[in-house]
């Protein structure tokens, strides 16, 4: 990595949950969610021309069919340990590959929002039992190299949000949902999406919002609550991996990120409209593979793994490449 990069963030195109990776300033790591952590091939892409080039891209790269498997691409990294792995939300497409990667890499500590659900059933379905048994044995105690904490909203403490002194700083991690009354809530039901956990990453080059799988009770808490805070937003990862799931969009009006990066998701299932009309910028998976911010004091510069897309992105057909051999497409300036 370029000396002159302070921090990254790697959102690992996996399918058809979340993986995000955060190098901090600091040298800590930070893991939320995890999936496709289990896969062992893929399939090539199949790329189909796009509709625009220069501007806005659209079309069907095929980057969806050719997921990453997220253990081993935190191994590739080659960043150490995991300073602490946050789950989101107990669902099996945020927890699919855990098993492996408690094995196979030393994570100090485990978000819990204390989120609970019954455990699922496995039979016939693309998920192993073991990584729920794993994840159990956590949340019980029962792995005594991991230190469970269990933050909410507006919690402060150090490394997160403050300094080893205890002033504000540490790893720009903020909490901005569920609160008690979301996580009961959300408990009590049968959905627990209102129940994830909200993050506001405020990096040096700007404020990234990390959102689970948060539904329309957690936006109107936040916008409640927090409408300062994410009035700035640099790069949104778009909540439920962009699906509908009859959702309102109202959060993308006072949200407004600068960049929206959607997962992986059947096409019928993610309203690109909302974006369009509203004249935001986002980016898919299926047409970037794996994204990497890498953040200066001023802006953060967006690399993509799937050089055709980067091309068709390019006004002048010139690509920056960075160290992972990834290509760069955008700067999003610091406001």
């Amino acid at each position: 990595m370029s000396n002159q990069y302070k921090a990254q963030v790697h959102f690992v195109n996996v399918h058809p949950g979340d993986c995000t990776i955060i190098k901090h300033a600091s040298g800590h790591v930070s893991m939320i969610d995890i999936c496709d952590g289990n896969i062992e091939t893929y399939s090539e892409s199949v790329y189909l021309p796009p509709s625009l080039k220069g501007s806005e891209v659209s079309g069907n790269y095929g980057m969806c069919n050719c997921n990453s498997n997220s253990v081993d691409y935190f191994l590739s990294l080659d960043i150490g340990n995991i300073f602490r792995f946050i789950l989101t939300h107990p669902d099996m497409d945020h927890l699919d590959g855990f098993n492996r990667l408690l094995d196979e890499v030393t994570v100090v500590n485990f978000w819990d929002s204390t989120l609970r659900r019954e455990k699922p059933s496995f039979e016939g379905g693309p998920f192993l039992e073991e990584d729920w048994d794993r994840y159990e044995n956590v949340i019980a105690g029962k792995e005594g190299n991991v230190k469970v904490v269990t933050p909410l909203a507006d919690s402060k403490f150090k490394y997160a949000n403050q300094a080893e002194d205890g002033t504000s700083g540490g790893d720009g991690l903020y909490i901005l949902a569920p609160n008690s009354n979301l996580l009961n809530d959300a408990n009590k039901s049968d959905d627990i999406n209102d129940g994830s956990y909200v993050l506001l990453y405020k990096s040096i080059g700007g404020n990234i919002l990390i959102c689970g799988d948060a539904h329309d009770k957690t936006f109107e808490y936040i916008k409640e609550n927090h409408l300062n805070d994410v009035q700035d937003i640099a790069v949104l990862l778009a909540p439920h991996h962009g699906r509908d799931s009859d959702r309102s969009y109202d959060f993308l009006d006072f949200i407004k990120p600068k960049l929206t990066v959607i997962g992986c998701a059947p096409s019928e299932y993610i309203d690109y409209g909302q974006w369009t009309r509203r004249g935001l910028t986002k980016i898919t998976s299926n047409q970037a593979g794996n994204i990497v911010l890498e953040i200066t004091d001023s802006q953060i510069d967006v690399f993509v793994e799937n050089e055709k897309f980067a091309l068709d992105s390019s006004k002048d057909g010139s690509l920056v490449v960075n160290d992972q051999g990834y290509f760069g497409i955008w700067s999003i300036s610091k406001s």
